[in-house]
């Protein structure tokens, strides 16, 4: 049970959050609880559309964010992120229940995309101080510098959406993904 309210449609929502969701719901044809509690803030609602739609735009492959949403999602415990992405994955970016697992679990059947991981796994359990052999190992695999910031930038957008959800209780609207004991 979330802990505030989740405006229950666009038009029940803060006048200023409005437009955002009704700019989700015309992208997505619905708009899931993450969007709706965060829009009790509309600054908050603004800053995630617009990190979230300009890594969006970046160069890593749509099911490599996808990858680094388990991952980091399974690293924070967080059910909701789960759910949502565990579907996206599968529905969206065609990710097998298989290279599903293993990205939760911190890695990947695709040899590039598991240096991807793994490298998020680590920015998530030490706090973002990961080592030059780290950072190497990534350009190593072929990453880009701009895919490096990519990375880190989807690491933080990812935490965002997992403590909104874990601090407010959003109810989970997907089909429902436990994290992994």
């Amino acid at each position: 049970m979330s802990r505030i309210p989740t405006p229950s449609s666009i038009e029940a929502a803060p006048q200023d959050s409005q437009a955002s969701l009704q700019a989700v719901n015309s992208q997505l044809g619905s708009v899931p609880n993450l969007f709706r509690i965060v829009a009790n803030s509309p600054q908050a609602l603004e800053g995630y559309l617009g990190l979230n739609g300009a890594l969006g735009k970046g160069t890593l492959p749509a099911a490599t964010r996808e990858r680094l949403a388990l991952a980091v999602g399974e690293q924070n415990g967080c059910n909701y992120c789960l759910s949502a992405h565990t579907y996206l994955a599968s529905n969206l970016a065609k990710l097998s229940a298989d290279e599903i697992a293993k990205n939760r679990r911190g890695s990947s059947e695709d040899a590039k995309a598991a240096v991807a991981v793994e490298f998020a796994v680590a920015i998530v359990k030490n706090r973002g101080k990961v080592s030059d052999a780290q950072v190497q190992a990534v350009r190593d695999a072929g990453y880009s510098d701009a895919e490096l910031v990519e990375i880190v930038g989807h690491v933080a957008l990812n935490t965002l959406t997992n403590y909104m959800n874990e601090v407010l209780g959003t109810e989970v609207d997907f089909p429902a993904v436990k994290e992994l004991a």
